[in-house]
């Protein structure tokens, strides 16, 4: 037991101060409910030791991540709760309880207490994860401020849940692909290393000639299994010279800017890009938050470096008073539609419906694009492994037959 001092309202908006002994705080809490009083400030007592045996239950030490999925479910059933007139502390307390997921609970619960602390609820979750990032806690803010936190969560929820598509839409475009490549991979390393020297023994024994193509197919194979190190070790010293490159902002810059012109992948991070500012600078704008700081959240939400320059200059040309398209336009690297769908917007006065337009059409273009690079990607692979097989397989074969030709005319 330890004690603690609290001072508390009752029922007639009296302040009361005093003390207990408890256990934790949350026994200092739930005894000041039983008798009708709010809490305001608990000091004293150490830490919370029934919350960190809690806490220390629920999930590993330090603070808690939610990866993108967890982050959707926790905003969605959040707003949920408070859609259905639940208050945010007890709406927290029901999430903790019902969880099952270590790191909700965790973070539902460290939530709870710093808000009986005092802090508001955009703060705490600055303290409390770093998976809620300032685009995230910039847009709570606002909601507190505009008594509108439900509608902004299932906003955020919607924001959250199109930029988790977009990944995935990108990554399971690549799953085919990548398997036909490891396919076409593993063919080769089992004729190498089983096909090859069966070949080479029989012939051998036959006393024959190799034939040219099999005799470049083997003499290749004997080369890179004599020589594979050698190969090996320029892949690593390569591997680490790329990424010291990377590690300095000039060769990021470089890195960045290259992807977005690199055939075929390039034109797809670059509608992926205009799809995931368009949608989170609409959130922004529409729930309150002005266009200058959320242009200023959205450069640093930015990954790519290229951009992320290019946002900041435009950044600075909308802080001096041009237009955001005006802006856009003046720097360049974005896509014409998005300049022409932001100019309407800010002439009509409704940029934040323009921006969730030109969200919707990008997606839309995103997805037609994934799907036409792979339905380009898989034949071009297929016909590849279709050459390779072909060209290994022919020159077994003739080995063979000249084997099988050298034995007839010796008997």
């Amino acid at each position: 037991m330890a004690d603690f001092s609290y001072t508390a309202i009752d029922g007639t908006g009296r302040t009361i101060e005093g003390r207990l002994a408890a256990g934790s705080r949350q026994e200092v809490y739930r005894q000041l409910e039983e008798r009708s009083l709010t809490p305001v400030e608990v000091r004293g007592g150490g830490a919370a030791q029934g919350e960190a045996r809690a806490e220390s239950e629920d999930s590993p030490s330090g603070p808690p991540r939610l990866k993108r999925a967890q982050l959707i479910l926790f905003t969605e059933e959040l707003a949920d709760l408070l859609d259905a007139g639940v208050q945010l502390q007890q709406a927290l307390a029901i999430l903790h309880g019902r969880q099952q997921n270590p790191s909700i609970r965790k973070v539902s619960l460290l939530l709870r207490e710093e808000l009986r602390e005092g802090v508001s609820f955009s703060a705490a979750l600055r303290k409390v994860s770093p998976s809620f990032d300032d685009f995230y806690c910039n847009l709570v803010s606002a909601g507190e401020v505009s008594g509108s936190l439900a509608k902004i969560l299932r906003r955020l929820a919607a924001n959250l849940t199109i930029l988790y598509e977009l990944q995935t839409k990108m990554l399971s475009a690549m799953i085919y692909p990548c398997f036909l490549i490891l396919a076409c991979i593993l063919l080769m390393v089992v004729f190498m290393t089983v096909l090859a020297p069966q070949l080479t023994n029989l012939l051998a024994s036959a006393k024959q000639e190799l034939p040219l193509p099999t005799r470049i197919l083997v003499d290749t194979t004997a080369f890179f299994s004599r020589w594979w190190w050698v190969f090996a070790i320029a892949a690593a010293l390569g591997l680490l010279s790329f990424r010291s490159v990377l590690v300095r902002p000039a060769g990021r810059l470089w890195w960045d800017r290259w992807k977005l012109r690199a055939p075929l992948f390039g034109p797809i991070l670059e509608t992926r890009f205009s799809a995931s500012f368009a949608q989170g600078l609409g959130a922004l704008v529409v729930n309150g938050v002005s266009l200058l700081p959320g242009l200023r959240l959205m450069t640093k939400a930015t990954g790519n470096a290229y951009y992320r320059n290019a946002l900041q200059k435009v950044c600075d040309l909308v802080g001096g008073g041009d237009s955001l398209a005006g802006a856009l336009k003046r720097v360049g690297g974005f896509a014409p539609l998005l300049v022409d769908l932001l100019a309407v917007g800010e002439q009509t006065g409704t940029l934040g419906r323009s921006l969730e337009k030109a969200a919707r059409r990008f997606d839309k273009e995103l997805d037609g694009r994934i799907k036409r690079l792979t339905a380009l990607i898989s034949p071009v692979i297929i016909i590849f492994m279709a050459i390779i097989v072909t060209a290994v397989a022919y020159s077994i074969v003739a080995a063979i037959f000249q084997s099988v030709s050298g034995i007839r005319s010796r008997g």
